[in-house]
């Protein structure tokens, strides 16, 4: 696999790899902040494959592009035709298929991924917090906005991952509610590790990245391998069970929406 082979492939991703081997993946819609949709879910569960098999990657620094990190502009529409049981089977089935390798392609990237969190991660912050290192801009938040909130299990990775980030009871909480978390409280809780205006933070991601890139890159990739052991056993055990059971709770919402209008 080389670069040329994927660089223009995708509608909702930009990518594009410096001199130092730093691949820079920016998610938008139409250069402005990504609106979360189906298409970017299909984009990222291709992505983090076509870029591990490309070895001349040495580190990735992932970011958003505007405002927010990834928005959800209107999570009602979003959501709806998901948790009111609209959705055809064969639809989830593919849903399924994606959300798999979303998440596991990402953990099998063998090289270290910086997040520069340029703004709010309304949806799919696993894609954020998975990263190696955080540099989160000091307006972003995270939310689990399209979820339970909403009527739908939160299965993705997120109910994977935010439990190891901050405890079982404050991961349950921010899930169910939809609790913010702010960047302040995000470093204090560990889950970033820096926090900066926002004008600075990829600025600071491409310095730790071109850092990274200059040491012995089998020992950045087996760096890479050590760290995300334990994430893939969970992902492995998890992760297909739970998207399984949110397409399982939007399937049922069909009668059970139905019951609550006929009230």
């Amino acid at each position: 696999m080389i670069f040329d082979d994927y660089r223009d492939r995708f509608h909702d991703i930009a990518l594009s790899r410096d001199e130092c081997g730093v691949l820079t993946v920016r998610l938008h819609s139409r250069d402005g902040s990504l609106k979360w949709n189906g298409r970017a879910h299909r984009e990222l569960s291709e992505l983090w494959g076509l870029m591990s098999a490309d070895r001349d990657n040495r580190v990735v620094v992932l970011t958003g592009t505007g405002e927010y990190f990834i928005s959800v502009t209107d999570h009602e529409r979003l959501t709806k035709p998901l948790v009111h049981g609209e959705v055809r089977e064969q639809d989830w089935d593919r849903a399924v298929f994606e959300g798999v390798r979303l998440v596991t392609h990402l953990l099998e990237m063998d090289v270290p991924v910086v997040c520069a969190l340029n703004g709010p991660a309304q949806a799919h912050s696993e894609l954020a917090v998975l990263s190696d290192i955080v540099i989160a801009a000091d307006h972003a938040y995270f939310q689990d906005l399209p979820h339970a909130p909403m009527g739908m299990v939160p299965g993705d990775g997120i109910q994977l991952i935010w439990p190891l980030l901050v405890g079982f009871n404050r991961a349950r909480y921010f899930l169910l509610t939809g609790q913010k978390i702010d960047a302040d409280e995000a470093l204090r809780l560990g889950v970033v590790g820096e926090v900066l205006p926002a004008h600075q933070v990829l600025e600071r991601a491409y310095e730790i990245a071109r850092e990274l890139a200059s040491r012995n890159p089998i020992m950045m990739r087996s760096t890479r391998h050590v760290f995300m052991r334990s994430l893939r056993r969970a992902v492995v055990d998890d992760l297909h069970y739970g998207l399984t059971l949110q397409a399982f709770s939007g399937l049922s919402g069909q009668d059970f929406y139905a019951e609550r209008g006929a009230e």
